[in-house]
């Protein structure tokens, strides 16, 4: 990915985002009533759930804090899956962003106006969808261009030739390693609990006095459910990281040390290609000049030409023996 790549995937959000924030305004300037241009009707309708009503049974409070919630969980996934794609692959990229750009625009809706504004149905004034808006109209362009880019190149993303046998290459640096980052994830999901846990009981306390536990038990309970269910796929989504990354950084090492045993057993026309996403790229360059610097030593010690490359200990005995029989047959001319 080039600069120019990540300023046009990250434009995207931004781009969707604007539109969406736009054209809902328009809507709720100018549109009054119900009008049908064709199969397409526009009428401004606020939606306090999420897509196609959604969640509209949820407390208010826990209904905005649920669904915002989400929203940024969904931010941190995207950003994690862009970092750890190991290939270019534009069009999934970029439907990943119109997916983000989308969901980004109906949550800032739930916490500026604390319902979504849809103005847009599909069909007649007798039989039409629920009303819509744009971020979610384009959101299924955007599934559409990663299921498209899944199945185009899925061989890409995951080739045979790109994937070690072993996923756990060396377990126990892989696992410290996970369990430090779940550590850190569960250290912040605990301050961040206790604080919003804290803030809303004083709230509720502050509000209603007397009244508190009617309330309490109506939205501190699913408040709790809910956050622990947020932070339960937070720590998922950290082990999954987590082990990817631990591959990448503990693969190339193993691979090394793989070719260093290769070489040391006599394999001198052994390489090293490590795979897409690795840490430690420069190991490859290093692994060449290894192999470069064995085959002089090898050159000069058994004198064979540098136009005749020996590429194990087979050849080697051969050109010896082909070198003897040579010497021998001109002495016997």
């Amino acid at each position: 990915m080039s600069k120019k790549d990540w300023t046009l995937v990250i434009g995207l959000v931004i781009a969707v985002w604007a539109i969406d924030l736009i054209t809902k305004e328009i809507a709720e300037t100018y549109i009054h009533k119900l009008q049908f241009y064709g199969p397409i009707g526009l009428i401004f309708h606020r939606n306090p759930g999420a897509m196609l009503g959604m969640f509209a049974d949820l407390p208010k409070l826990l209904r905005v804090v649920t669904l915002s919630t989400g929203g940024a969980f969904l931010v941190f996934i995207y950003g994690a899956i862009q970092y750890l794609l190991p290939l270019r692959s534009i069009i999934l990229r970029a439907g990943m962003s119109i997916l983000l750009g989308g969901i980004l625009g109906n949550v800032t809706d739930r916490i500026l106006e604390g319902s979504v504004r849809d103005f847009i149905m599909i069909g007649t004034p007798r039989m039409s969808t629920p009303a819509f808006n744009f971020a979610d109209a384009i959101q299924w362009v955007g599934y559409a261009m990663v299921v498209f880019s899944l199945i185009k190149d899925g061989n890409q993303f995951w080739p045979e030739m790109n994937t070690r046998k072993r996923i756990w290459v060396y377990p126990k640096f892989q696992i410290k390693y996970i369990f430090i980052l779940i550590s850190i994830g569960v250290g912040f999901s605990v301050i961040s609990g206790v604080f919003s846990y804290t803030y809303i009981w004083v709230t509720i306390h502050d509000l209603v006095g007397g009244r508190s536990s009617v309330i309490e038990d109506r939205f501190l309970g699913p408040f709790i459910l809910t956050y622990l269910a947020i932070s339960a796929g937070f720590v998922v989504i950290l082990f999954l990281i987590g082990r990817v990354l631990s591959h990448r950084t503990a693969g190339p090492v193993y691979a090394f040390e793989k070719f260093l045993e290769d070489i040391i057993n006599g394999d001198k026309d052994r390489t090293l290609k490590l795979r897409a996403g690795d840490e430690f790229k420069h190991l490859e360059a290093l692994a060449q000049s290894i192999g470069l610097t064995l085959y002089e030593k090898i050159v000069e010690q058994d004198g064979v030409p540098h136009t005749e490359p020996v590429t194990n200990a087979e050849d080697l005995e051969s050109a010896d023996s082909t070198e003897v029989s040579t010497k021998k047959s001109t002495v016997h001319s």
